[in-house]
């Protein structure tokens, strides 16, 4: 009983990585081929230009979602610590 727990917990865990890693992955993936596309079209051959937007876009992601995060991540803890005693028996 106590490996299943411990497996589906870290399952719930990897679980919760990626989905809070989605959002700001798929943001800079979107908008690095945005401006990807845009530096070939007008041949810009500038590099800081992707790498700031790119940047900006994912930080902004992560002040805007950052409540929800942080509470994904404490709900989760949460869970680990209230079922900690039980697996410890």
């Amino acid at each position: 009983m106590f490996g299943s727990q411990i497996v589906q917990s870290a399952y719930q865990g990897l679980l919760l990585i990626l989905i809070l890693s989605g959002p700001p992955v798929l943001i800079s993936m979107v908008l690095g081929l945005t401006v990807a596309i845009f530096q070939t079209a007008t041949q810009i051959q500038e590099q800081t230009l992707s790498i700031t937007v790119k940047l900006v876009a994912v930080t902004l992601t992560l002040i805007i979602l950052g409540a929800w995060l942080g509470s994904q991540i404490m709900q989760f803890a949460m869970t680990i610590f209230t079922n900690f005693p039980t697996w410890v028996e």
